[in-house]
């Protein structure tokens, strides 16, 4: 298949789930607005029908591996791309993101991240931020599920390298929850940015947990050698060689 004709492919993958997301927020509204249950099945049927629409639309086939968590855990999680929150998310039972706050006053995501009992965070004050995270989530844990938050607080493209933030860490500590890891190859197919999506087999892998008692300097050192190692895995597993990005 030419490039010129999975590009057009990608474009209308990317029009029809943008337009059924919104459909589907108008649809579940009155619903969610009532009921988290609500919020729940709408996110869960967006997420799952993605993941579908995917498959023969651009020809990414996702798979997930590993022990899914299912109890009130800590999921720090290697971040590529839209489509590795959508497999996680489809995954659990439950999940609740850390998300930036911005996201909290866009038109449909806003009402049901809230529902969701996701946490806000104002990346501009670090400290602050950090501390007040940890009171919110404290508080939303109130309701079992499965908290999940990206170490390097941004979505990273395969093969480039970013520092592990202390937050996790904090997180962590203050729960006394297991931390679960969970590498992915999701970038490789669908980046960042642009529109290009390519054919293969996406893999979130979630990972053997890092009990509770765990120092803050070395919960974050094993945390970041664990994902890395296992994401650039995966990576090559798919024929993406993430030492040769500079």
């Amino acid at each position: 298949m030419s490039k010129a004709v999975q590009w057009l492919r990608s474009l209308i993958f990317m029009v029809t789930i943008y337009a059924w997301m919104l459909f589907l927020g108008i649809v579940f509204a009155p619903y969610a607005l009532f009921s988290k249950r609500g919020a729940l099945r709408a996110c869960k049927t967006y997420a799952r029908s993605t993941i579908w629409l995917a498959s023969w639309m651009v020809g990414i086939r996702c798979e997930v591996r590993g022990a899914v968590p299912t109890d009130e855990v800590v999921v720090g999680a290697k971040h590529q791309s839209f489509l590795d929150i959508i497999m996680i998310f489809d995954a659990v039972p439950h999940g609740k993101f850390i998300m930036k706050r911005e996201l909290l006053w866009t038109p449909i995501i806003g009402l049901y991240a809230r529902r969701l009992g996701c946490i806000p965070v104002n990346r501009g004050k670090k400290g602050a931020a950090v501390a007040k995270m940890v009171k919110d989530v404290a508080k939303e844990f109130s309701e079992p599920g499965q908290l999940v938050i990206y170490p390097q607080g941004t979505r990273v493209a395969p093969g480039v390298q970013r520092p592990y933030k202390v937050g996790t860490a904090v997180l962590y500590e203050g729960l006394g929850f297991p931390c679960i890891p969970a590498a992915t190859n999701a970038g490789v197919f669908w980046p960042r940015s642009g529109i290009l999506r390519k054919p293969g087999l996406a893999i979130v892998d979630f990972l053997d947990p890092i009990e509770p008692g765990v120092s803050r300097t070395d919960f974050l050192a094993r945390l970041e050698n664990v994902i890395e190692t296992r994401s650039d895995t995966l990576m090559r597993e798919v024929g993406f060689d993430p030492d040769g990005v500079h």
